[in-house]
């Protein structure tokens, strides 16, 4: 039986716990929870690039972006991103509810990357 093709998901990462109110015991555990996720996906050939993302920025708007205005971060903001690898959408779903960020609140944004033919 031929295997099914992988298709790249991203996952947007919003909200969750702020390092800053945790103790270093929480950190450790929330980190520990995040790296056996990941390592489950590792493991078994999903886990594309992800990182965290900085506080604030800038949102660039108007023609070639000379609107540049500061990111204050809410709740809704991005606060990480993720690329993985699943079968289909229900797989992706699968493995997003699997996410750490739901322990703390927060919420994940699933979204197919579109392939672009000659890229």
């Amino acid at each position: 039986m031929a295997k099914k093709a992988m298709k790249e998901y991203l996952l947007l990462f919003r909200g969750g716990a702020d390092p800053e109110d945790m103790t270093p015991e929480q950190m450790r555990a929330t980190m520990n929870k995040w790296m056996t996720w990941m390592g489950g996906l590792k493991k078994k050939k999903q886990l594309g690039q992800g990182h965290p993302l900085q506080d604030g920025g800038k949102l660039l708007s108007g023609a070639k972006g000379r609107n540049a205005a500061k990111l204050t971060d809410t709740p809704e903001s991005v606060s990480g991103y993720m690329l993985i690898k699943a079968g289909g959408l229900a797989e992706a779903t699968r493995i997003a509810r699997g996410c750490p960020i739901f322990i703390n609140g927060g919420t994940v944004e699933l979204r197919a990357i579109q392939e672009m033919p000659g890229m």
